[in-house]
């Protein structure tokens, strides 16, 4: 049913059992399976800094470092699953993480997009956001979300 299945990760618990769970899948699927990691706009948390002497390159610098780790760490966690991913960091320029989810989904053909979903409620939500929720309203194809419980939300 599914040939091509795309994995959003962050490096939390919820994102490792969606993994997980898509791991299982492709397999099961003789699917292919591609792992993204999207790269926050490090510039948002400077519009908000009154400090103007971060420095930037640095911080850009370790925003794509921290996201090459989450992806060599979802690789292996995917390949302990006998599933061989696909890898992609994406850097979006001025776009939600959400955004680009579908972006990547729709260029790379996806037949199913799996994330985790950390569950915020209330005000942590509203000060969050929710990248699931904004993928949902746009997603390109069906949308998998697992709890951090583990559960399909």
């Amino acid at each position: 049913m599914y040939r091509r299945i795309l994995v959003a990760v962050d490096g939390s618990r919820p994102s490792d059992l969606a993994l997980t769970h898509a791991a299982g899948l492709a397999r099961e699927q003789d699917a292919l399976l591609r792992l993204i990691h999207v790269i926050e706009d490090p510039y948002w948390y400077l519009r908000f800094a009154a400090a103007a002497s971060l420095d930037a390159a640095a911080l850009e610098r370790a925003w794509r470092e921290a996201g090459t780790g989450i992806l060599a760490a979802a690789a292996r966690l995917a390949n302990d699953l006998a599933a061989a991913p696909e890898l992609a960091l994406l850097e979006p320029a001025g776009e939600s993480v959400a955004a680009a989810v579908v972006a990547e989904a729709e260029r790379w053909s996806a037949d199913l997009i799996v994330m985790g979903t950390h569950g915020n409620r209330g005000v942590e939500r509203l000060l969050l956001g929710s990248v699931a929720e904004g993928v949902a309203r746009t997603a390109p194809c069906p949308l998998l979300l697992l709890r951090a419980n583990g559960q399909a939300a």
